[in-house]
């Protein structure tokens, strides 16, 4: 079993009260709008990153990281990218990647609207964290923690934190 945090935008904002939040996980997956190379070292020294560039990352944010990650863990195949949309909505080029994988779990970001939702089409559990940030229009930041057990994705926690509040 394995025990993932899931974020997204934090558009190089990281407080105590997100690492707090990570503290327990063996693995961060981070779904884009990093920021800068200063956060990304941060959580790759609280825990190995799986990580994927988001729109408003530079040229060497996107150097250390891809804008597609697919990958297994555990018994699970997993497909990331910032931008692709959510069931019903999916970007087409994501639309296509998604049917071609066939993932069991689809992970995007950018929208900064936390939303999980299974896709009874492609069977897939969609994951959008929201925005971990302060940046943007959100008004509560959030997070995901959850567990890969083999081919089960359970034990899901949502992290919110009021936008105003720093830490």
């Amino acid at each position: 079993m394995i025990r993932i945090g899931l974020l997204s935008d934090t558009h190089s904002h990281f407080d105590d009260s997100m690492r707090d939040f990570l503290e327990p996980v063996d693995q961060i997956w981070h779904a884009g709008d990093i920021g800068n190379g200063t956060l990304f070292a941060q959580l790759r020294k609280l825990r190995p990153v799986v990580a994927v560039s988001g729109n408003i990352d530079d040229s060497r944010m996107r150097q250390l990281v891809p804008e597609i990650q697919i990958f297994n863990i555990e018994q699970v195949k997993v497909v990331m990218t910032h931008i692709g949309g959510y069931p019903g909505h999916y970007e087409p080029k994501i639309r296509q990647l998604l049917q071609t994988e066939r993932p069991q779990i689809f992970v995007s970001g950018h929208s900064h609207i936390l939303k999980v939702i299974y896709d009874k089409q492609l069977q897939c559990l969609h994951m959008n964290p929201g925005a971990a940030g302060t940046y943007g229009f959100h008004t509560v930041r959030t997070m995901l923690r959850f567990s890969i057990d083999g081919a089960n994705i359970k034990d899901l926690e949502v992290w919110e934190m009021p936008k105003r509040m720093k830490s």
